[in-house]
């Protein structure tokens, strides 16, 4: 057995020592996320660009410190920037149903709802009152005077032809009538029916003469009245004017250079002619109601809603949606039910994310930007139509829901989509205009080089969080703890994980045990108990598993020798924490020419890659045992007691070595567990979750007992990736377990098998006895069988 491939115990972890470094104190490190230079450098120059279409894609997972670098950057950017503009939307006075947008500078947002506000006001402390004035009254009156005067001209004129007729004119109200006179007394119509026919037939002619001149005299009438009608009106608006003009006059002056709003003053004021006289008159119904009634009437009707304010804001927003829904990005428009219907109003118009980020920045996460319907179609529309349009996204399924088309709103923003590689790979694929919009692709690494500076980096993060988080200072050794952690998340002894905040989480669970034990700081100690902590709570199935191995319900030798059995071993992710464990594989070879079955595919529960792995076993056959003969086999592969899913190719060593075993006859020592890809060419490849692989079997061969004889096989490429517990490692120093590493499948048999695998000569023979050579032999036999069945068959 070589020794060369048993790993000495300095080789399975990394062990960090921090003596010599010095860190400085936690209020003096800026907050930073450790490394990501590439990552960083893309979005800098994403955040730069000022053309269309460099939106940015900021691609990793969570943990990694996305968004703390996405804000350190656009809050350090967004402050040099200049403000953006506020917005109102305002009543339409030409329709209604099209509120009109109105651009504000940055401070003048609460302050021109405020200034209209309190012009409105001023309308009703003025008016009824500017109409009840002496002045008012005296001038209404003297109009009014001029139409009586000549309507009484015009009776007297009736009235003295009618004395000339003996006949008196009667005036009640505006009703004219006519009684004939007799004897200077005028006649009632018990005395009228009492002279002669004659009398009465002269009387009711000149009646009829005296209303055809009386309709004479008054056709000029309608025409006095319209005078006096347009003469009252000239007279309300004159005196509207004169009260509104030192109102309007001031915020002309204040506003002049900001052409919406005085194109909204000069539409406002000619309203306000129309309003006042129909409401603030002293004769309008409206004077039943309160004055907080027509106060809230007119504030209903012309007071600005103010839709994004800016006036205490420095530099562009930098905002972040949680819920990019429809309605949460681009804004919505309320309803109410009166009387049985739904009705709407420019007051009800609500501000989405894309107003709060317009001129600055909004980042948006992908996989939920996905989620929602309408979402994504709808922002690719308003990048590059450049305008925010609040409008219902079912109005393109034929829906009508809204009764308001808001002027749209110009639209300049850096959108930042923060999502995973999938979603990233995803969009890029069946989106053609992705590219096209988001040119900048921020990658974040998933490991960390160590290095002395990041290193330092590290524990500087690392005091940070505990002086942010209230816990207590952190040693050294803990510190170190911390990193050798982290290494073990990235599975790699020479980088951190990216996933720092993982690593940083511990620091609050452990404060609790450092608390608990009275420590002034937090130890190593503390940092391992936080672990095993979070072990014990989440290994609730691995301890199961465990027991059904003990008890004997799943099937694993740790001891004695078999033929076509081997320990394999896999790693099982639940949720958020994943464990090892060993699983048996077993191999039978018979006569046939079927090939390899794969159990785990016909029972459809091998995944893709596990299939390739097998597939490459008749590979290898046939390049190392079958190249003066055809390969002609039948043999069927299973992983026993598996009842769900498997996929990965880490297993094609484990069952190529139990093949070749099925095949020669020979026992593979049970004490062995192993892991490792193979290509067709024999070469051992890296596989993944190698420390919870070895753990996995470690822990079912430490309640057995360890004799010293255990041991798992590993690929020689994954020795950078040992970061095992301590445990095991002390068991190693102990001699009672050994961990090796192969780079080939011939190295891997002699491990397990105690028998030389055999090298080819120069015409490709194998030494006799050999592993490699009773391999040939069988399948050269095996293919004589299968020749020999194809010739009965023929002679049939």
């Amino acid at each position: 057995m070589p020794n060369t491939q048993k790993l000495p115990v300095t080789s399975l972890k990394l062990n960090v020592d921090l003596d010599g470094f010095d860190f400085p104190d936690p209020p003096l490190c800026p907050p930073n996320i450790l490394g990501q230079a590439r990552a960083r450098s893309a979005l800098e120059f994403g955040i730069a660009m000022p053309q269309s279409g460099y939106h940015v894609f900021v691609m990793g997972e969570p943990g990694m410190g996305r968004l703390t670098m996405i804000n350190q950057q656009l809050d350090k950017v967004a402050a040099t920037l200049p403000t953006p503009a506020s917005y109102a939307y305002a009543h339409n006075f030409e329709n209604p149903r099209e509120p009109i947008a109105i651009a504000l500078p940055a401070e003048y947002g609460q302050l021109f709802g405020k200034d209209i506000e309190k012009l409105l006001d001023g309308l009703l402390e003025i008016f009824p009152v500017a109409f009840e004035s002496p002045a008012y009254q005296q001038k209404k009156t003297a109009i009014e005077r001029q139409f009586n005067q000549n309507y009484q001209q015009a009776i007297d004129s009736v009235d003295k032809k009618a004395r000339a007729m003996s006949i008196a004119l009667f005036r009640e109200d505006d009703n004219i009538t006519f009684a004939p006179i007799h004897g200077n007394k005028t006649l009632n119509e018990k005395q009228f029916s009492q002279l002669p026919e004659a009398e009465r037939e002269m009387f009711h002619c000149q009646v009829e003469e005296l209303e055809d001149f009386l309709s004479e005299v008054l056709l000029e009438m309608p025409l006095w009245r319209r005078q006096v009608l347009e003469k009252i009106k000239q007279l309300d608006n004159d005196t509207i004017k004169q009260e509104l003009q030192p109102l309007f006059i001031e915020l002309h002056d204040k506003y002049l250079a900001i052409d919406d709003v005085i194109s909204y003053l000069s539409a406002l004021e000619q309203q306000l002619y129309t309003t006042i006289c129909d409401e603030l008159m002293p004769t309008r119904t409206s004077d039943s109601l309160s004055h907080a009634a027509k106060r809230a009437r007119l504030f209903e009707q012309f007071a600005p809603n103010i839709l994004v304010d800016h006036s205490q804001d420095s530099g562009a927003p930098v905002v972040y949606q949680a819920h990019p829904t429809y309605q949460n990005l681009f804004g919505r428009i309320e309803y109410a039910s009166e009387q049985g219907m739904w009705v709407t109003h420019y007051q009800r118009i609500c501000k989405g994310s894309l107003h709060k980020a317009n001129g600055g920045y909004l980042i948006l996460d992908a996989e939920k930007l996905l989620e929602y319907p309408f979402v994504w179609d709808a922002l690719k529309r308003a990048l590059k139509s450049g305008t925010i349009d609040i409008e219902s996204p079912y109005s393109e399924m034929g829906i009508s829901t809204m009764t308001l088309r808001p002027e749209l709103i110009p639209l300049n923003v850096k959108i930042i989509l923060v999502g995973s590689g999938d979603i990233y790979y995803l969009l890029e694929e069946l989106d053609n205009e992705f590219n096209e919009m988001f040119k900048v692709l921020a990658d974040f690494d998933y490991e960390i080089p160590i290095t002395p500076e990041s290193m330092q980096h590290f524990a500087i993060l690392a005091n940070k969080h505990a002086a942010d988080s209230g816990v207590k200072l952190l040693t050294k050794a803990a510190i170190a703890s911390l990193m050798e952690h982290s290494c073990r998340l990235a599975e790699n002894q020479h980088r951190f994980s990216a996933h720092i905040n993982d690593s940083l989480e511990l620091i609050g669970e452990a404060s609790l045990f450092a608390k608990q034990a009275a420590s002034g700081q937090l130890e190593r100690i503390h940092i391992e108990q936080a672990l095993a902590a979070r072990e014990y709570r989440n290994g609730g199935l691995s301890q199961r598993i465990l027991e059904d191995m003990l008890d004997g319900t799943i099937l694993i030798d740790t001891h004695g020798e078999a033929i076509g059995k081997i320990n394999g071993l896999t790693v099982l992710t639940i949720g958020g924490s994943s464990f090892g464990a060993p699983a048996r594989i077993t191999t039978t070879v018979y006569p046939g020419s079927r090939g390899i079955v794969d159990i785990e595919r016909e029972a459809e529960l091998g995944e893709a890659i596990h299939s390739k792995g097998v597939m490459i076993l008749t590979g290898y056959l046939g390049h190392f045992y079958a190249q003066q003969f055809p390969l002609a086999i039948s043999a069927s592969i299973a992983i026993e007691q598996s009842y769900s899913a498997i996929d990965g190719d880490s297993a094609s060593l484990a069952e190529l070595c139990c093949l070749i075993s099925a095949l020669t006859r020979i026992p593979i020592k049970q004490a062995f567990a192993v892991t490792g890809s193979i290509n067709q060419y024999g070469e051992v490849q890296a596989i993944g979750g190698v420390n919870e692989k070895i753990e996995g079997f470690f822990r079912l061969c430490q309640m057995r007992g360890l004799t010293g004889e255990q041991a798992v096989i590993i690929p020689a490429v994954n020795k950078r990736n040992l970061m095992l517990k301590q445990d095991v490692i002390d068991a190693v120093a102990q001699g009672l377990f050994t961990v090796y590493t192969v780079n080939s499948v011939d190295e891997t048999l002699e491990l397990l098998t105690g028998h030389l695998a055999g090298e080819a000569d120069a015409e490709g023979n194998y030494p006799e006895n050999s592993i490699n050579f009773k391999a040939i032999s069988r399948l050269k036999e095996i293919s004589e069988m299968a020749g020999d069945d194809e010739h009965k068959e023929e002679g049939c």
